[in-house]
């Protein structure tokens, strides 16, 4: 049983009716083994597919494979019990937030452990001490978050209403973030999700805030709200409220705008956030400087997650954290199905994969996301774990051609990609990456060819619109000289009718004449 969901299980002894319900579903198990291993011992846990224009799902092979699991037995004795969020360094650390046991913990690339404390100590490792004397402690602390640029460790203790800052090497404290006293709003300041710019700029994310996400400076004080999340209105409630009077209006229930429940940074500085509030209009989001939405959304579906189901009871995906690598892919974890969807930087889905079950890789309640260079760190909250994926041979070139597309290496991309459809040659994606590098190189009629292949019909116009006006150019004499002799004709013609015209009047006026004067004698 333990091995089966890939985290640590306690055995219980059962009845003979469990026993024999046990013996039917490993019976069930061994004769159908293409739903957990290939003959090759690889799991088809992870098997994806993606969507075509038409919004069918077609199959793909699986980008990620499980390489390790992170359990309570890496911790050496340190208990386990909530694992809410995680995060990643460049050196290639795990931190891990433990909410129930109101720990940080941390490990190395392959698992090891580095580091575990609830108790926060100074930079020299004494026992740090709050103003009033009582040690420093986390309580129910809920997002994590690294700042590289300047080597800090932001720690959302929610439980205390403040943020930690720690030291990235000696996880020593350099310092805490109150609640501002000029915070504005009627939320409470219980900070739960939260990301550094460059700048060193603090976006928190306190749940069930309507006001947005909350910015504030790098020394803690108040700077605003950010972010835009318009709720949907239906067309009912909106005649309604058109047509009600003032005091009607007080009594009808007011529309709050969705709260945003985790953000994250991309390569470029733009903040990245989710919500799963069904009455959102958007559930991703890429926000500039004025907080507006400017997420791209150029592939054959919009950035939703699943499109559609067949069970009408379906409240469709829900993301609970986003991840996003250097060259703006990112991963959108869904909690209702345990699915992991990627997305380049335009917008097109690359690959959708995981599930809710019992298998070894499957997920019971997926908390967190993370990128771990090439490969993705996933917490789930239920089983207590982390997974840790590794791309396959598919996976790492369709990661590379993007990665390659994005910082301008045509050809490097080109390679990528042709070997992604040499693993499927069904893969719309790299039909559409091959065209775009050929886009990239002004090859637009190659280009046209490629989207066409790739049933992307959002570039394939716009190779189309470059093809064209090459076209022109390269037969700008010729079409001139049609041009002109077109306008000639109009504008012989035009004479022509004038003419005649004239000559039709002269003779209406000769035959009205000579019938006036017949008239007359």
């Amino acid at each position: 049983m333990g091995k089966i969901l890939g985290c640590p299980m306690k055995r219980t002894k059962g009845s003979g009716l469990v026993k024999w319900a046990g013996g039917l579903l490993a019976l069930s198990l061994m004769l159908t083994p293409a739903q957990a291993q290939a003959s090759d011992g690889t799991s088809y846990v992870y098997d994806g597919y993606t969507y075509d224009f038409y919004g069918n799902a077609k199959e793909s092979p699986a980008m990620f494979l499980l390489e390790r699991t992170i359990t309570v037995d890496n911790l050496q004795g340190i208990p386990l019990s909530g694992v809410n969020d995680v995060c990643t360094s460049r050196d290639g650390r795990i931190f891990i937030i433990d909410t129930l046991e109101s720990r940080f913990n941390v490990f190395d690339e392959n698992g090891g452990f580095l580091y575990s404390s609830k108790l926060i100590r100074t930079m020299d490792n004494k026992i740090a001490l709050a103003e009033d004397g009582s040690q420093i402690m986390l309580n129910a602390p809920e997002g994590i978050f690294i700042h590289e640029k300047e080597k800090e460790i932001y720690i959302a203790d929610t439980g205390n209403k403040r943020i930690v800052v720690l030291d990235l090497d000696t996880y020593g404290l350099l310092r805490i973030i109150n609640e501002p006293m000029d915070l504005a709003g009627v939320s409470e300041f219980r900070p739960s999700k939260i990301a550094v710019d460059l700048a060193n700029r603090i976006y928190v994310v306190v749940q069930s805030s309507y006001e947005g996400i909350l910015e504030l400076t790098g020394d803690g004080e108040f700077s605003g709200y950010y972010g835009v999340n318009t709720p949907m209105i239906s067309l009912a409630d909106y005649f309604w409220k058109s047509i009600a009077s003032d005091a009607q209006k007080e009594k009808m229930s007011k529309t709050y705008a969705p709260a945003f429940n985790n953000i994250t940074l991309d390569g470029e500085g733009f903040v990245m956030a989710v919500t799963y509030d069904l009455s959102a209009e958007d559930m991703v989001f890429r926000l500039n400087s004025k907080g507006e939405n400017v997420l791209r959304e150029e592939g054959n579906t919009m950035v939703v997650g699943d499109v559609w189901s067949m069970n009408s009871s379906d409240t469709g995906s829900q993301f609970v954290d986003i991840a996003v690598t250097d060259y703006g892919t990112y991963a959108l974890l869904d909690r209702t199905k345990g699915r992991i969807f990627l997305y380049n930087f335009d917008g097109e889905l690359l690959n959708a994969f995981g599930s809710l079950g019992n298998l070894k890789g499957e997920f019971k309640n997926p908390t967190s996301i993370a990128w771990l260079g090439s490969k993705l760190v996933v917490s789930d909250g239920t089983l207590n774990c982390v997974y840790v994926l590794t791309p396959t041979a598919f996976g790492q070139a369709v990661l590379e051609g993007n990665r390659s597309y994005y910082f301008g290496h045509w050809d490097e991309a080109l390679v990528s990609f042709q070997q992604a459809l040499a693993l499927n040659a069904n893969y719309e994606a790299a039909y559409s990456g091959i065209g775009k590098n050929y886009l990239m190189k002004d090859d637009y009629e190659t280009a046209m060819y490629y989207f066409k292949m790739g049933n992307n019909r959002t570039f394939y116009s716009k190779a189309y619109n470059g093809y064209r006006g090459g076209w022109l150019e390269d037969h700008f004499l010729i079409v001139m000289v049609l041009f002109i002799l077109l306008v000639a004709a109009v504008v012989g013609s035009e004479v022509r009718y004038h003419k005649q015209s004239k000559v039709k009047q002269k003779t209406a006026m000769k035959l009205l004449n000579s019938r006036k004067g017949r008239a007359t004698e």
